[in-house]
């Protein structure tokens, strides 16, 4: 099983709704690719285990094996380590062994702050509220906004935080990259 907030995962999101050609955002959506995938692959998956994939229902944190592989299989990969074969090969050139990160999760306690910073002038201070989850508190140029909040896990300067299940206002919850260029340019902990 993989953990369903891995950039991995994020990235097999981003590939499949390319592949379909739209966002999977609504119910209607999921039937979709459900159609989709049995158009091409004669495979069945469920609308429901998408939804959890994609954080618009609460649900399982990791995937199925055999889901990544059907959704691999869709993209034209042979399995699941095709595709991630696929990935290491496809960023090479942009490869970076990612060192210890700067602000880990299981290193935070409640009510605990972080700063993070990003090109170009984007500024958020952010309170975790515990089970990788934070809000924001001050939001300056970003499309976060106070009152946000979302999942990670950790923080690395200089590479994109990718966030899952942002919520803002009564919209559903999305993904979210931050930073996607240049990535981090400031991380700091207020204890």
């Amino acid at each position: 099983m993989t953990k369903k907030n891995s950039s991995v995962i994020f990235e097999l999101r981003a590939e499949l709704e390319q592949a379909l050609g739209r966002k999977l955002k609504t119910p209607n959506d999921f039937v979709f690719c459900v159609g989709a995938i049995w158009d091409k692959l004669r495979q069945n998956i469920s609308p429901t285990t998408l939804k959890r994939l994609w954080g618009y229902i609460d649900g399982a944190d990791t995937t199925r094996l055999s889901t990544l592989n059907i959704l691999s299989q869709f993209l034209g990969y042979t399995d699941w380590d095709g595709y991630l074969a696929h990935l290491e090969q496809k960023s090479e050139s942009q490869s970076a062994i990612m060192q210890q990160p700067e602000v880990s999760t299981s290193d935070l306690k409640k009510g605990t702050q972080i700063e993070i910073q990003w090109q170009p002038n984007r500024r958020c201070v952010l309170e975790y509220l515990g089970e990788n989850s934070f809000v924001v508190i001050e939001s300056e140029h970003s499309k976060l906004q106070k009152g946000d909040t979302f999942e990670c896990m950790s923080f690395y300067l200089h590479h994109p935080l990718y966030i899952d299940n942002l919520v803002q206002g009564g919209n559903a919850p999305v993904s979210f990259v931050v930073g996607k260029r240049d990535g981090l340019t400031v991380v700091k902990r207020y204890i």
